[in-house]
C-alpha cells in the first residue's frame, strides 16, 4: 500500500520533501494506518509529523478511551499530539444542526488553527469507500458536477493520502503490520446519514459490482475534470464578457449552459442556488431582475448583468475646483487641478435635473440621463456618479471622461482628473 499512496501523491502532488504534515487521528482503522504509512515515508521524506485529536464529548467513557489510545499511540511514535475537547450535543442544539455537521465544523476549525500555529499541512485518512458514500450522499441531494466529484484529493491545506485506497485494502494493511486501532460504537447505528449510506445502500451497490469503490472513485475523479475545464471556460467568458458596469449579457448567453451556470454562480457569490441561477440566464434575454441571497439583486437591462444591494447610502456631495485638491468617493480616489486664474465655477457634485454633456468627437449635446443611458450605466448607479461641472454643463464624469467643454478646459485651464481605487492601482480618466 505504501507504493499506492506514493503513486497517489506524484499524482496530486500532497507533501513534498521537507513538509510538516499534522495526521487527524481518531483511533480508528484509516487515521493509524495513516499515521503508521507517513511514518514510515518520514526520513525518505524529511517529514515532520505531528498528530490531532478532537473529543467530541459524545461517547463519555469511550470518547476518553480513544484520546487515551491516540496518545499512548502518539508516544510511541515520539510524535506531539494536539488535543482538544469539545460538547458538540451542546454545540449542535445552539446552532440548530445535526451532530453531524457540528462536529465536521469543529474538527476542521481545530485543524486550521493548528495549521496557521504549525505551518503544516492537514492529513486527514478520507478513503475511496468514504468516496463512494459521499458521491451517493450528493447525488442524493441534487448534487451539480461539482457535488459529482466527491472528496478532493487536495483542499487548500488539506491532503488525503489514502483517496484512492478502500476501506478494505486499509484493514487489510493494518492486520498486515500488526496495528491496533479503536471502533467508533456509533458506526454501527444508523442515526447518522452517512451509516445509513454505509449500512443499507453501498453493500446492495457491491452486490451489483464488486468494485464499486473504484468504479465511483474513477466516476469522481471524470466528474472532477469536468468541473476543472467548466471552471476554466467560465473563467474566460467572465473575463470576455466583462464591462464597466456589469457583464455583457449577449457575450454570456453564448456559452454552453454548464459554462454559463458557472459563471453565474462566480459572479453571485455565495448569494445564489440553483433556481437563482436559471432564473438570472432568462433574464440574460428577456431582462428582469432576481432577488437572491444576503440582500443582493441579479438586475439584467441594457443587455448588462450586474448584481447590485440596496444600502440605502447617498453619495450626493459639493466640493469646489479651484486649483488643487484630493479627496474619497466611495472606493474612489480623485485627484484634480486647475488653474486658479480659471473664470469657471468648478463644482464635483452628483448629477441634478437639467445637467447636459457634450460629446468630444461627434459634438452632439443630450441630457446626461440619456448619456448614461447610452453608456448603459445602471440606473441605481447614476445618482451616484461623479461629476465636475460648470453650473449644468458636466464638463467631466467618472467612468465616461471628459465632455467637449472639459477638454477645452484641459489645454486652456489646465484642468486635469486622475482617479485611482482606495487599494492602490491608479488610472487617469482622460477619454
Amino acid at each position: 500500500m505504501v507504493n499506492r499512496v506514493l503513486s497517489t501523491n506524484e499524482r496530486y502532488s500532497l507533501f513534498g520533501y521537507g513538509d510538516k504534515i499534522i495526521v487527524a487521528l481518531s483511533g480508528g482503522a484509516d487515521s493509524v494506518c495513516l499515521l503508521h504509512i507517513l511514518y514510515s515515508l518520514k526520513e525518505r521524506f524529511n517529514l515532520t509529523l505531528y498528530a490531532a485529536h478532537l473529543n467530541h464529548g459524545i461517547r463519555g467513557e469511550e470518547a476518553q478511551h480513544d484520546e487515551e489510545f491516540c496518545k499512548i499511540l502518539c508516544k510511541n511514535y515520539n510524535i506531539k499530539l494536539f488535543t482538544e475537547k469539545k460538547d458538540i450535543p451542546a454545540l449542535s442544539k445552539a446552532q440548530g444542526i445535526s451532530e453531524e455537521l457540528c462536529g465536521r465544523q469543529e474538527r476542521y476549525a481545530f485543524f486550521d488553527k493548528l495549521s496557521q500555529s504549525t505551518g503544516a499541512k492537514i492529513a486527514t485518512a478520507h478513503n475511496a469507500s468514504d468516496n463512494a458514500e459521499t458521491l451517493i450522499f450528493n447525488i442524493a441531494r441534487g448534487a451539480s458536477v461539482s457535488g459529482a466529484s466527491g472528496i478532493p484529493p487536495k483542499r487548500g491545506n488539506i491532503i488525503r493520502p489514502l483517496i484512492e485506497q478502500s476501506g478494505e485494502q486499509i484493514r487489510e494493511y493494518c492486520r498486515e503490520n500488526g496495528l491496533s486501532f479503536v471502533t467508533d460504537s456509533t458506526n454501527s447505528s444508523d442515526d447518522y446519514t452517512r451509516n445509513k449510506i454505509r449500512h443499507r445502500i453501498i453493500p446492495v451497490l457491491r452486490e451489483l459490482n464488486p468494485g464499486f469503490d473504484a468504479a465511483a472513485l474513477r466516476f469522481t475523479q471524470s466528474a472532477a475534470e469536468s468541473r476543472e475545464f467548466i471552471e476554466s471556460c467560465a473563467e474566460k467568458a467572465l473575463k470576455e464578457s466583462k464591462t464597466s458596469y456589469g457583464y455583457d449579457a449577449n457575450i454570456l448567453k453564448s456559452n454552453y449552459k454548464a459554462v454559463l451556470y458557472n459563471a453565474i454562480a462566480k459572479i453571485c457569490g455565495n448569494s445564489a442556488e440553483r433556481i437563482h441561477i436559471e432564473k438570472i440566464a432568462e433574464t440574460l434575454n428577456t431582462g428582469g431582475s432576481v432577488s437572491i441571497l444576503d440582500g443582493k439583486t441579479a438586475v439584467c437591462r441594457q443587455g448588462v448583468l450586474r448584481i447590485t444591494q440596496k444600502t440605502g447610502e447617498k453619495n450626493f456631495m459639493e466640493i469646489p475646483l479651484n486649483g488643487e485638491i484630493s479627496f474619497e468617493f466611495g472606493d474612489t480616489i480623485v485627484c484634480a487641478s486647475v488653474n486658479k486664474n480659471s473664470a469657471e465655477e468648478l463644482v464635483f457634485r452628483t448629477r441634478r435635473s437639467g445637467d447636459k454633456f457634450t460629446y468630444v468627437k461627434r459634438k452632439i449635446t443630450k441630457p446626461l440621463r440619456k448619456m448614461m443611458n447610452e453608456l448603459k450605466i445602471p440606473s441605481e448607479q447614476r445618482d451616484k456618479t461623479l461629476l465636475l461641472c460648470s453650473k449644468s454643463t458636466v464638463l467631466w464624469c467618472l467612468g465616461a471622461g471628459y465632455s467637449a467643454q472639459g477638454e477645452l478646459l484641459r489645454k486652456t485651464a489646465e484642468l486635469k482628473i486622475e482617479t485611482s481605487e482606495r487599494t492602490g492601482g491608479s488610472y487617469a480618466q482622460e477619454h
